[in-house]
């Protein structure tokens, strides 16, 4: 049973908040939840302040190495998955070598590269100068392949509650084409789509500090990435750099981040430069369908 939560919606931006629509959340006598972009009595309004932020400064650094001729600038990606970076130099004083444009480079998964090596044109002078790195997960020179996607959980029939361009919260560049299925806590989540394991979170209860709850990132071949969102504490039975296929168990899903009721929302993206965003994809049979056990059973 899906539970006293009728309607089991995202509610939660992977990149920025909601900004002209204003959405009421109204709970009834039978503690039925509902979302409405109408006021109703009784109905309070629902603010949207957070954000997904997946924690990637720790696993993509810039470093800086003195030595006797000055300065080398690294980056070291420790993801198990490819960097899209660009560093800026500004303010720079007497520094020889400084580029003069930001550079640009894919970082291949789990390595380093060297990007400047500043010297000063006065020695008796000190380097100055201001970093910034950019830095984004993904190949952007990859092109998405055409994929149906199966269905990624066993069982169900279960409801599709928020689509693609969601007036609720699918319409951040992030989430714009994402899913929302409701179901039951304690749903076997699978892949559906084979790929490497470059990013998870599976410590969280309830709220937790991540609107997007416990979830999974799957990087396949053609660079894009599924990622399935507001999983069960302590269920994600994978790991980071584990390489899995189609029907893998994933997780159970769960109530957790930003979510208004037991659901999964399912999302693709893709590296545009710089930027990951959510891109169209099609599920390879309806979400309402007969029970799905397609890819494998419990």
């Amino acid at each position: 049973m899906l539970g006293r939560t009728i309607l089991a919606l995202g509610l939660f931006c992977l990149a920025m908040p909601a900004s002209a629509l204003t959405i009421y959340k109204y709970t009834d006598a039978n503690g039925v939840v509902t979302y409405s972009d109408q006021a109703a009595p009784g109905a309070r309004v629902f603010a949207f302040n957070d954000r997904m932020v997946e924690k990637l400064d720790n696993q993509v650094k810039l470093e800086t190495r003195k030595h006797a001729a000055g300065e080398t600038l690294l980056v070291r990606n420790d993801l198990y998955a490819p960097v899209d970076i660009e560093l800026k130099l500004t303010g720079v004083q007497n520094a020889a070598g400084a580029p003069d444009k930001p550079i640009r480079w894919v970082l291949p998964p789990r390595s380093q590269i060297r990007l400047a090596t500043l010297a000063p044109l006065d020695p008796s002078k000190p380097l100055k100068y201001t970093p910034k790195l950019r830095h984004a997960l993904g190949d952007p020179r990859l092109l998405p392949k055409p994929y149906k996607y199966p269905l990624p959980w066993r069982g169900g029939p279960f409801r599709l509650t928020q689509g693609a361009n969601g007036k609720y919260s699918h319409f951040t560049r992030k989430g714009r084409y994402a899913a929302d299925i409701a179901m039951p806590e304690g749903t076997a989540i699978v892949a559906a789509r084979g790929g490497m394991v470059v990013k998870l979170e599976n410590a969280q209860t309830g709220r937790g500090n991540n609107p997007a709850g416990n979830f999974v990132r799957v990087l396949h071949d053609d660079g894009t990435m599924g990622v399935y969102l507001h999983l069960m504490k302590g269920s994600v039975s994978v790991r980071e750099g584990q390489r899995i296929e189609a029907g893998s168990l994933l997780a159970r899903s769960g109530n957790t981040g930003n979510s208004t009721g037991p659901h999964l929302h399912f999302v693709v993206q893709r590296n545009v430069g710089l930027a990951v965003e959510s891109i169209p994809f099609d599920f390879a049979q309806p979400v309402n369908s007969l029970p799905n056990f397609a890819v494998g059973g419990d």
